[in-house]
């Protein structure tokens, strides 16, 4: 660019830009202007700090996610696992990230070692090339000027006219230069100065000697070092025309790596920048494909939670052949298999419930059977052989035949209402209005006290009334039953009102439950009596499960046992 007098600032500094270039000036003098110009690189330069800002985030982030899952763990390993267990998604973010990374650093370490080794081996074929001319030319000035004075005459510093041979050719080739005679000592330097201090020796380095002396190398090159200060230094065998002249020429090299250090640095700038943008791109690409991934893998989730043994499961339709697809295909197939398998056991538990349902009934049934016929045939023996208390005999088997036919009409009741349970006619039940009808009723009981402790206000259900009295009557029923003979009975009703629902609990002082019936205690059929279907505290599981409710019970074996049922209240207010 060109700059003119007027595009100069009257002031003692100042700065301008254009076309590219930024200008910084400064007045030393009346007549005197210093003027300093740099390519504008202001992209480049924003391109930078951007990279640089990304990389120092990444690591921040990097450093702070590590130190939350170590705090968190305690330091201890087997919570790290646990807390650095990934998803898919970070997973695929991680590897992409990882694997940008990795390649950042394997690009950077190996550009840098090839950058050292090319640095080194350049400065070996030059000093190898400067080595030769330098010898060379030695040779031609021996050979061709006659008062130059012989090695063997000379004394340790070397003769002047040899001094000045060497100095002349070290000034031309801008290298040090030094001669060694066979023993190892230095003849003559172009540097003279720190060999006469003492500051290096005026020996030849015992290795670079053993190759040359003993191995007859044509040439040797080694790293040398003086104090922090390392140095190449090249040798190589001299020989002249003259028999006397044979000696050894060594050239060190004090090569500044900043060259080097520079080359290293512009190329981790520009790589650093690259990178950036790769990380970038790194990103962008893992997110479109980890969405793709893990939204078909939540899609397949949602459909997977949305499997019931008791309905139509839908299949999922997928037109790609890829490994989601493989997966929606073994889908299908599994749910295929499941409406199946849900056909063939809904088959199978219809003739099992039959099948126990008859056999209940059968047993229910035979049982008032046996005396009837007993007594019928004990009648008719009697009328036989004209007994003469006939007529008491009738009455007595009359008065059975009747007892057995309530017990086989209470039987059929009991079933009919336990099928019945599914058809419950839900509306708004007064809970207070039923349990005192109850508790007047039961407290009629000899040797058994019933207390109820309600709440002071209206409590509302949304239940069949029917069925909730049936409910509270068989809990009630089951509660006096567990009386033992020798004891006075307690049966206590409670209520609590929990936010939007009741908490009603019914204890007796019965002989509890034992350990190895309790999980059996809801099962239809399954009685602790005697006598009976078996089907009461199944019946209530049931009519409790229709109001929405819930229902479970505590026991101590010889202590007693309490029955808690759950039910979510009526909001009148709402209405």
């Amino acid at each position: 660019m060109s700059l003119s007098p007027t595009d100069i600032p009257a002031g003692e500094f100042g700065y301008r830009s254009g076309g590219g270039y930024d200008i910084l000036t400064h007045r030393a003098g009346s007549d005197k202007v210093v003027i300093i110009t740099r390519k504008s690189n202001f992209i480049l330069e924003g391109i930078t700090l951007f990279a640089y800002l990304f990389c120092a985030s990444l690591f921040l982030v990097a450093l702070f996610q590590s130190a939350s899952i170590l705090v968190r763990s305690g330091f201890q390993w087997s919570s790290i696992r646990d807390l650095w267990q990934m998803s898919i998604r970070n997973q695929i973010y991680g590897t992409v990230i990882f694997i940008s990374v990795f390649s950042f650093l394997v690009i950077a370490a190996a550009t840098i070692v090839f950058f050292i080794q090319r640095y080194n081996k350049n400065n070996k074929d030059r000093l190898t090339r400067t080595i030769q001319v330098m010898s060379d030319e030695l040779r031609g000035k021996l050979s061709s000027d006659p008062f130059v004075t012989p090695m063997p005459s000379l004394d340790s510093s070397g003769g002047p006219e040899l001094q000045d041979v060497i100095t002349e050719i070290a000034e031309i080739h801008n290298a040090d230069f030094n001669l060694y005679d066979q023993d190892g000592r230095l003849r003559v330097s172009s540097q003279p100065f720190v060999y006469n201090k003492g500051i290096l020796s005026r020996l030849m380095d015992p290795l670079a000697y053993y190759h040359m002396k003993r191995l007859r190398k044509s040439q040797y090159v080694q790293n040398e070092k003086y104090g922090q200060l390392r140095y190449l230094s090249i040798y190589t065998p001299f020989k002249s025309q003259h028999p006397q002249w044979q000696a050894y020429i060594n050239i060190p090299y004090f090569a500044s790596t900043m060259e080097l250090k520079q080359e290293i640095s512009n190329f981790l700038v520009a790589i650093i920048n690259l990178n950036a943008f790769i990380f970038l791109m790194a990103g962008v690409i893992a997110v479109f494909i980890t969405n793709r991934i893990t939204q078909s893998l939540t899609w397949i989730g949602e459909k997977m939670r949305e499997v019931n043994l008791g309905r139509y499961n839908q299949e999922i339709s997928w037109n790609r052949r890829d490994e989601i697809g493989g997966l929606v295909q073994e889908y299908n197939r599994m749910v295929r298999k499941l409406d199946e398998s849900a056909a063939a056991l809904a088959k199978t538990e219809r003739e099992g419930a039959w099948r126990e349902m008859a056999r209940q009934v059968a047993h229910e049934i035979k049982n008032p059977l046996t005396p009837m016929k007993l007594s019928i045939q004990y009648l008719q023996k009697a009328i036989d052989n004209n007994a003469p208390n006939v007529k008491e005999l009738s009455t007595n088997v009359a008065g059975t035949l009747i007892e057995q036919i309530e017990h086989l009409s209470k039987i059929a009741a009991e079933f009919s209402q336990f099928a019945n349970i599914g058809m419950a006619r839900n509306e708004e039940v007064d809970l207070h209005e039923v349990l005192r009808s109850l508790v007047s009723l039961h407290s009629m009981h000899e040797h058994v006290q019933l207390t109820w402790s309600s709440v002071n206000e209206p409590v509302y259900i949304y239940a069949d009334k029917t069925q909730i009295n049936r409910l509270f009557t068989n809990l009630l029923q089951n509660a006096i039953e567990a009386m033992p003979d020798n004891r006075d009975g307690r049966i206590l009703i409670s209520e609590i009102l929990e936010d939007s629902h009741v908490l009603i609990s019914i204890q007796d002082n019965g002989t509890g439950i034992p350990q190895d019936m309790q999980s059996k205690i809801f099962i239809p059929n399954f009685t602790t009596k005697t006598s009976g279907t078996g089907l009461g505290l199944a019946m209530s599981k049931g009519i409790v499960e229709q109001a929405r409710g819930d229902i479970w019970f505590e026991t101590e074996e010889g202590e007693g046992t309490t029955f808690y049922l759950r039910f979510p209240l009526v909001d009148r207010d709402a209405r």
